[in-house]
């Protein structure tokens, strides 16, 4: 674990006392980076043993104690539970009494703000919604991986700066979301993250099947270029069959698939056709291919026809010579900035 940030606050006191409910993968993550910046982790729930093994494994030594027992020692709670119990939890909370006036209340769920605080609120808590943009494992490169992690903050005006300065103190970068943006900014980060490791690991899948030994260091160096091009140029980037318009390529797939992985066809037409949308947009699918293509996703979702195919004219899938063919980011094609 880096170093760095410990010591840039190691001989700084003990500023709040943090107790994390929810020992998941991102609480004792976050508690840790906070006791890097000076904080001090007194208390922590868990109820699985996976739990309780990532609690004592980046919190050392702090105990593991009932919700409500967190709450009665902390001045700062980091509430990390899954999205759906968040609601319930902070009402149970509130109305036994565990919330103290003064106390600071952190959830880090993506979907709510700060309102789903309010049964706190109440009871004179400070509620303050920071949520990660990162995939967390449990372990202690997570708190590495903050470093320059972008968190989606939401709070009362009166609250601004401190969510800003516990962001900062985690070696993240604060982005503010309104309270009414918050459902759509975590469906454009599972969409972007949650996704592609669906993605990534059913192509994975489908490397090995078709004889790749090694499919993780084949996958490595293109969806890395990909990613970075994505990032840079969008849609601009975009390169493969499906931009191309190469309609007897994408048929050739959709047959193999369906021998194959059937379970993936569905995702791979829908995938396709988003991407077709925004290649012809953008101007780099010609609309002439385009009608071809979009009949080829479109056989390619019905029966398949008694030979295995799906009826869709695949003769035209030589004539493109291939020069730009590679499914990745190495085409000249829309990588300039």
């Amino acid at each position: 674990m880096s170093t760095v940030h410990q010591q840039d606050h190691q001989d700084r006191p003990a500023r709040l006392t943090v107790g994390v409910v929810g020992a998941g993968r991102v609480g004792p993550a976050l508690a840790a980076s906070l006791q890097l910046a000076g904080h001090r982790p007194v208390a922590v729930s868990g109820v699985s043993d996976a739990s309780r093994r990532r609690a004592e494994a980046l919190l050392p030594g702090v105990p593991l104690v009932p919700p409500a027992e967190v709450l009665r020692r902390a001045d700062l709670v980091l509430l990390t539970v899954p999205d759906d119990v968040l609601p319930a939890l902070v009402t149970g909370l509130a109305e036994t009494g565990a919330v103290r006036p003064g106390q600071l209340l952190v959830h880090t769920s993506g979907r709510y703000g700060a309102k789903v605080l309010d049964p706190a609120l109440r009871a004179g808590a400070l509620p303050l919604a920071l949520h990660p943009a990162m995939t967390f494992t449990g372990t202690a490169v997570d708190v590495q991986r903050l470093a320059g992690c972008s968190f989606g903050v939401t709070a009362p005006e009166e609250l601004r700066l401190a969510a800003q300065a516990l962001v900062i103190e985690m070696g993240g970068e604060p982005e503010w979301i309104s309270e009414e943006n918050r459902p759509l900014y975590h469906a454009a980060l599972a969409l972007g993250a949650n996704h592609l490791v669906t993605l990534v690991a059913q192509a994975m899948e489908l490397l090995r099947t078709a004889g790749v030994e090694a499919p993780d260091r084949m996958l490595g160096p293109l969806l890395g270029a990909a990613l970075d091009n994505a990032l840079r140029s969008g849609d601009a980037a975009l390169t493969g069959p499906v931009a191309r318009g190469d309609a007897g390529t994408v048929a050739a797939h959709l047959v193999e698939l369906r021998k194959h992985a059937p379970a993936a066809v569905a995702g791979y037409v829908a995938m396709a056709r988003a991407t077709a949308d925004r290649a012809l947009a953008h101007g780099l699918l010609k609309p002439e291919l385009a009608e071809d293509l979009l009949g080829a996703l479109a056989d390619g979702t019905g029966p398949a026809a008694p030979d295995g195919t799906t009826g869709t004219k695949s003769d035209d899938s030589d004539d493109h010579d291939g020069t730009d063919g590679t499914d990745g980011p190495t085409g000249t094609e829309g990588n300039d900035r």
